[in-house]
């Protein structure tokens, strides 16, 4: 199966860590990532720019809203991502809980639907 790893952050967490903590966290990660990948875990991962460099895009009634910035005032936001391959989501738990970042945030762990069983269920 595959899994959805969203990292969270939290600026304030951050800002509060110790100088050179967050290289360290980083350097720690693409470790990491590269043991979940040599053990198959790991199919892709992308960090995200801030969400003041969002923008939102609406189209209602045939008409198109862009908004700058994030849809929603929250103190976390989403910072990365991670797709995984696990047999189940504790599998898929077990995996998120090693992510540094769950110190400065949050991880939340997302089945990925069948994307290619949908496409047959709608006869596209």
């Amino acid at each position: 199966m595959k899994f959805l790893v969203m990292i969270y952050n939290d600026d304030t967490l951050l800002d509060a860590l110790p100088p050179g903590q967050y290289d360290a966290m980083m350097s720690g990660c693409f470790k990491h990532a590269d043991e979940l990948r040599a053990d198959g875990h790991l199919l892709d991962y992308m960090q995200l720019e801030p969400p003041s460099q969002t923008k939102t895009v609406r189209v209602r009634n045939q008409r198109t809203t862009i908004i700058d910035g994030p849809f929603a005032e929250t103190r976390e936001y989403l910072g990365g991502f991670n797709l995984i391959e696990a047999a189940d989501m504790d599998e898929a738990l077990r995996i998120a809980q090693t992510f540094p970042w769950a110190a400065t945030g949050c991880i939340e762990v997302r089945p990925v639907h069948d994307i290619n069983a949908e496409r047959q269920r709608v006869g596209a």
